[in-house]
């Protein structure tokens, strides 16, 4: 089974990309890092990056049992993760065949999480996360594209349009 990582900024598209590609592929099994609660999760990202922004804060032991799980069943050709970190975190860094990062914009993938995630704030809520993103979050946002970037084995432009994404996605799941 070959372990396909699917990374990118937050918003950039890592969920929509996973579930598509999982829809195309019957012998392919999907783990999205959202659906985990990992101690030692960042909560603030202005002092993670102060620090020297270290991926391994997150114990991602519970992702990893899921995925030696999904191996052991030996029904899968294919184990897609929206993950993050690409090959950055040591606990997963040998287990990932290959790795492709979706190069979604800032701007793009800001507007993405706001209408994802802020369809019931108010203004003054959205103003107030618009002043964090630019004194904090973006920082934290533009070293986790340049990071990610550097060790990707892909790299997908994730301005084009959604059906030429997962056609892209698709086409390197099948060759890594």
């Amino acid at each position: 089974m070959k372990i396909i990582a699917i990374a990118a900024v937050t918003a950039g598209g890592k969920t929509t990309a996973v579930r598509a590609v999982r829809a195309l592929l019957p012998n392919a099994a999907a783990l999205y890092f959202d659906d985990y609660t990992f101690a030692g999760e960042v909560t603030d990202y202005a002092k993670w990056l102060a620090e020297g922004a270290d991926v391994h804060v997150w114990d991602i032991s519970p992702l990893k049992a899921d995925i030696d799980a999904i191996r052991r069943s030996g029904k899968y050709d294919f184990l897609l993760l929206d993950y993050p970190f690409g090959y950055q975190h040591k606990t997963l860094r040998d287990e990932i065949d290959c790795c492709i990062f979706l190069d979604t914009p800032l701007d793009i993938a800001l507007a993405r999480r706001v209408l994802r995630d802020m369809q019931e704030a108010s203004g003054a809520e959205i103003r107030t996360d618009m002043e964090s993103y630019l004194q904090y979050a973006r920082e934290a946002f533009v070293h986790m594209r340049q990071s990610r970037l550097a060790d990707a084995d892909f790299v997908i432009d994730g301005e084009k349009p959604l059906t030429a994404i997962i056609e892209a996605v698709t086409e390197t799941v099948l060759h890594c």
